[in-house]
Parts: C-alpha cells; structure tokens; sequence
C-alpha cells in the first residue's frame, strides 16, 4: 500500500536503542508544580501537559516560532539530559500525562508540522495497561524505553489502568545521524543515558519551523504525495481525482510564478494569498470527495492543514530577514 510519509519509518513502532533512567525522571516529574500542567489544547479530556520546549519557552502548545526551553525543562536536570541526549535540533517537547481511564482517541496527524517531524516517547510514569495502538499494532512502551510510531498512520491510546501514564515527549525532524540510528535500530543494543550530578546540557531548538512563504518544491512534494496517496486508493472517482490532480498542480504553478518574481517580499503577500484563496475556491464542498488509501483521510483537510494554514506566514518576515545562524 501507498505510504504518504516523508520520513523513513515503515512500520507503526520502532524501538530505539536509548535508554533512560525513570525513577530519576519519575522524581522531577513528580516535583513540578502543579500549574505546569496545562489541558490539553483541543480539550481532550484527562489529557494534560508540560512544555518543555515551546515558542520562545513560554508556557504554550504553539507550534509557529522559535523554541526555546521553558523553565520546567531548565530547573530539571535529567529531562534536560534526557532531551538533549540524541543529539539533534529539537521542535515542540512536552510531558503528557493521561490520566487513570483516559484515552486519545483515533486520529491522524496531518497538519503541517508533521510533513517533516517524528515524535519520539519516553514512558516514564505508566504501566502494563497502558496500550498504545498504531496502524494494525498494538504496544505497551515500558519505563525508561525509547520509541518511535507512524503519526500519519491511525493511532490511538488506552490508559486502562487506576493510575496515570506520563511520557516525555520529543518531536524532532532528525539528521542524517538520527535516521542512521533508526535504520540500524534493530540491530543496535539499549543504551543507557546516565544522570550526570551538575551538567545542565546545551540544547539545539528550532528557530525557522516556518518559512513566510512555503517554497515551491516543498508545495509541489505535499501535493504529490497527497496525490498519489488519493490516487491509490480504487475507491475514487476518476474523474473528480483528475480535477484535483489539475487544480493542485495549477497552485503550484501559480505560486512559483509569484515565487520567482517576488520571493519573500511583503509586497507580494496579496498574490500569494490570493493564489490559496483561489484554490480553495474551487475545493468540493465535501472534505472527503476523495480520500487516501494510507488512512482514509479525506483530502481536503490535509490541503487545508499542509498547505493553505501553512504556506503564507507575514509574521515570520522580520525574523528570517534578520536571521544569523548558531555559528555566526
């Protein structure tokens, strides 16, 4: 089956070969104060959580600006440690808790912050009854491991049990050095990341998630794959995924048209815009006129969420054209 991923994990789980110490953990996470914990941002109920890394280390969900570590992450040397111990540039991180008989419901993770990010667990606090499900798999991550599931698969959590479950929660786009590990991850043996008494760790965090206006060749790569993953399934009509086919593409051409004359000069921020608003003009009024065969999706909302939410930023402007690198 087609596989709508730009990542390489082909599988619903994967263990990886980190491993942590989770009393230690246990230990600061039950240290934190209590107003730390913030609900969770679409209301799910018994779901609650800790920014670690977030927009400028405020307590926040947001995905759009710079990460910075906030003070929880900061005043708790071993989750630091434990973040900063594979190596990579570091998005949005929490700790997530689910309370006793809880559950995230199925979803699927489509906005645009997943197009390049994996999302890395590390239980913590949980036990037996705490299942996670992903695609057709079920797993139960004991304490101290390191995992790594398919977001753009179905996926869900149960915490059966009387007791609740927190993970640390890392979401990373991943080097080269990353996904080597990951490859190579079955082969590899656990590795403990041990506390080490007075090192708080420099940490590498995210500061351009977003471009002001989404480049051509990364608009073109979310259409086509959305499009083949639609095409895939014999479900859909022909003739409506045709239409799709030409109004996607049609977008993108228009976007590069915009694209090489203007780049990412404000003064071009109405064509831009009016180029979506154009688009969406011309989407089916039903989100799932056609739907992918990877996880039954529908395609409007993926449009909606990869590419119209995402590909014009204004507010990002000032901060890539006074941009300077870590090494500069």
């Amino acid at each position: 089956m087609w596989r709508n991923t730009t990542m390489e994990l082909q599988q619903p789980f994967l263990k990886l070969p980190w491993q942590f110490d989770a009393e230690r953990l246990a230990s600061e996470v039950e240290g934190l104060p209590a107003h730390y914990w913030l609900d969770h941002p679409s209301g799910l109920p018994g779901n609650s959580a800790v920014p670690l890394v977030s927009v400028d280390g405020a307590m926040n969900h947001a995905f759009d600006g710079a990460m910075q570590p906030t003070e929880a992450l900061l005043t708790n040397p071993y989750l630091c440690q434990a973040v900063a111990s594979f190596g990579e540039v570091v998005a949005r991180s929490r700790l997530m808790r689910l309370e006793p008989g809880a559950q995230v419901a199925e979803h699927v993770d489509f906005n645009y912050h997943w197009v390049s990010r994996v999302r890395i667990h590390v239980p913590i606090i949980t036990n037996r009854d705490v299942i996670f499900h992903c695609g057709d798999e079920s797993v139960h991550m004991a304490q101290g491991e390191s995992w790594l599931f398919d977001s753009w698969r179905r996926h869900r959590v149960v915490n059966a049990s009387a007791s609740a479950r927190t993970h640390l929660v890392i979401d990373l786009a991943g080097s080269s050095r990353f996904w080597q590990v990951v490859r190579a991850a079955h082969e590899l043996s656990p590795k403990l990341v041990r506390y080490i008494e007075g090192t708080l760790p420099e940490l590498f965090t995210e500061q351009f998630p977003v471009a002001p206006v989404m480049a051509p060749g990364e608009m073109l790569a979310i259409v086509e794959r959305v499009l083949h993953d639609c095409e895939a399934n014999p479900n859909n009509d022909a003739a409506t995924m045709l239409m799709y086919r030409h109004l996607l593409l049609d977008m993108v051409h228009d976007w590069r048209e915009v694209w090489g004359l203007y780049g990412f000069n404000p003064s071009a921020f109405p064509r831009y815009r009016a180029v979506l608003e154009r688009t969406v003009s011309k989407l089916a009024s039903d989100p799932r006129v056609l739907v992918t065969a990877s996880n039954q999706v529908g395609i409007n909302p993926v449009i909606n969420q990869r590419i119209i939410a995402a590909a014009l930023r204004p507010r990002r402007v000032s901060e890539f054209s006074s941009a300077s690198s870590p090494a500069s």
